[in-house]
């Protein structure tokens, strides 16, 4: 298994107005390539070259932070930059709006309950749409972890991601983290959320 950085899948002012283009410069080529860096180097030389992220995620709770926070970090923020385009917003379509009608009563209440607990959330870390079981589950976590590793709690395979770390929003919104969730359900690419769902469904 090799692990590639990924080109960003639209120009960094593509998001505009909700999501600036100097902040999506700074996220992507240094945050997240930094991220991508320290994991390349963390497992170096070891059998975790050989792994997916899933099995390495698996078992995190044996291996060290650096794979842990760094690893994280790079597929946390690949998956948030999958699940947004400058053609996303409004309502999902197909499976996965049966999916969230029934697991969660309608859209306009599965979007509340994602934004309150974005909204909420204390400290950095990333909010998750996720399918587990089957069932889909919104859930939070805390610095670069992610549902998948068996550090988490409320496990499950992520299908939405939201970053809340400060650097993903504050050039334009400062400390008003509710502004900045509001203006990303704007962005959000419905059909590749569904892809996302499809291929969990799939693996589980």
């Amino acid at each position: 298994m090799s692990f590639s950085f990924p080109e960003l899948p639209y120009a960094y002012s593509a998001l505009e107005p909700y999501i600036d283009a100097k902040t999506m410069e700074i996220h992507y080529s240094r945050h997240h390539k930094t991220y991508y860096d320290k994991f390349m180097t963390a497992i170096a030389g070891t059998e975790l070259e050989q792994c997916t992220l899933h099995d390495i995620f698996a078992r995190i709770s044996h291996l060290p932070p650096a794979v842990r926070n760094h690893g994280g970090g790079f597929f946390n923020h690949n998956l948030y930059w999958q699940c947004m385009s400058p053609n996303g917003g409004g309502q999902p379509g197909g499976l996965l709006a049966e999916a969230i009608n029934c697991h969660f009563g309608s859209f306009e209440d599965f979007k509340t309950a994602f934004s309150e607990l974005a909204a909420t959330h204390f400290g950095s870390g990333f909010i998750w749409l996720s399918v587990h079981e089957g069932r889909l589950e919104v859930s939070s976590t805390s610095n670069q972890d992610n549902p998948l590793m068996d550090v988490v709690e409320q496990r499950g395979e992520p299908i939405l991601a939201l970053d809340v770390w400060e650097h993903a929003y504050y050039i334009s919104y400062q400390n008003k983290r509710p502004e900045y969730i509001d203006a990303w359900w704007h962005v959000v690419d419905w059909q590749q959320v569904e892809i996302h769902y499809l291929e969990a469904l799939q693996r589980q």
